[in-house]
């Protein structure tokens, strides 16, 4: 008698729109279309209809009014909040997490494979980003420091073994990350973009462009005070925490166009000179649609975007600084990057959502194997024409 399937619960941190992490969380929800998904919060109207197939439960943060804005502010009580999901009768347990999703608590006998797009950013390597000087009110940031340790405390016991039988990060940046945190080992399958929203001829104009939420770590700020200086065309699409500060910041060569249509933003991404990209990043899914439109990446030399942008598909700038980022843009407009379209799509073809969900089905398959559980339950639970890549 054949065994049944294994029962699957994904995890993820939230659900309040589709940023790059929604969108590795929809390729792992394709390959498991029975999956049931746990999320501390979910904003009606936000994920795709992917996502919204799946069934799914939420955490008591869904129950207070106005969470679905200030939900960061309950992050003291995000690790009770997600540990009190029940897990059992489960018997696959995937998490995709950059704050506390793989804290959840594993059923006996179950197995645990978190995807890791960071350790938890707020109290790790970005904490002086989020709540070092100036970067939020004395309160927060006095709040901040009394609970960084505990959380620190709280994240590194759920990263153990017992608790998460293996990790897979985003990047090797990350995964040096994971070790330091955690002293843990990391594979590495890195994220994707969706080639088939970025084929459209390439026209680029004297505009620069830039994609993203408007977060501390993205470094927005560096980008409008090199374009104020240069009075060179800077357009910023997006919104989020920082976006008044960084309005007032604005010169008159500075476009904030707010959030945009996938198909408008394809379109800035075909029109653009070159793509800024100036944060330190986990792995950065925006280089890939750039580079996938054609598009030149002038790119902070460190982190994830060093492992996906190349000397040949961009410009590299360090240290971190407006000076160092006017040099990289005055050498795209010297022409350094003409001429460099088929090698920015070719690029991009390299990180593409088959290639990821093979490698991520691989990654389920040895952890699964690795406990000792049977390959043919596991195929069962693997969409059709998957099953195989997860050898």
């Amino acid at each position: 008698m054949s065994e049944a399937a294994p029962k699957i619960a994904i995890i993820h941190d939230w659900l309040t729109g589709m940023r790059g992490g929604e969108y590795v969380l929809e390729a792992i929800a394709e390959l498991f279309p029975k999956a049931e998904l746990f999320t501390l919060l979910y904003v009606p109207g936000s994920i795709s209809p992917t996502l919204t197939t799946l069934k799914r439960h939420t955490s008591l943060l869904q129950k207070i009014p106005g969470a679905e804005k200030r939900y960061r502010h309950f992050l003291p009580v995000m690790p009770k909040l997600i540990e009190q999901f029940d897990l059992s009768g489960f018997d696959l347990i995937i998490s995709s997490s950059h704050c506390v999703a793989k804290g959840v608590r594993k059923p006996e006998g179950a197995v645990h494979v978190s995807y890791v797009h960071a350790p938890m950013r707020y109290i790790w390597d970005r904490y002086e980003d989020y709540f070092g000087p100036g970067k939020a009110s004395p309160a927060v940031r006095l709040a901040a420091k009394l609970v960084r340790g505990p959380l620190q405390k709280w994240d590194r016991s759920v990263s153990v073994p017992a608790r998460v039988d293996r990790m897979v990060a985003n990047s090797h940046f990350i995964a040096e990350q994971i070790q330091r945190a955690y002293g843990r080992e990391a594979s590495v399958v890195y994220p994707f973009s969706d080639l088939s929203r970025f084929n459209l001829p390439r026209d680029p104009g004297r505009n620069y462009l830039m994609v993203g939420a408007f977060a501390p770590y993205k470094r927005i700020d560096l980008a409008i005070e090199a374009f104020n200086r240069l009075k060179l065309p800077l357009v910023i699409v997006g919104g989020g925490q920082d976006e008044d500060r960084l309005r007032k910041m604005g010169g008159h060569t500075i476009d904030f166009l707010g959030p945009m249509s996938n198909a408008a933003i394809a379109d800035l991404y075909s029109k653009c000179r070159a793509f800024v990209f100036p944060g330190l990043e986990d792995f950065g899914i925006t280089p890939l649609e750039a580079m996938a439109s054609g598009a030149p990446v002038i790119a902070y030399g460190e982190g994830g975007a060093a492992e996906s942008v190349t000397e040949e598909t961009g410009v590299f700038f360090r240290p971190q600084t407006v000076d160092a980022l006017m040099e990289a843009v005055l050498r795209v407009e010297s022409g350094e990057t003409d001429g460099t379209e088929a090698k920015c799509r070719a690029r991009a073809r390299e990180f593409s959502k088959e290639r990821f969900q093979r490698e991520f089905a691989g990654e389920i398959h040895a952890a699964w194997a690795q406990a000792g559980k049977s390959y043919d339950s596991l195929e069962k639970a693997i969409q059709s024409g998957w099953s195989s890549l997860a050898r």
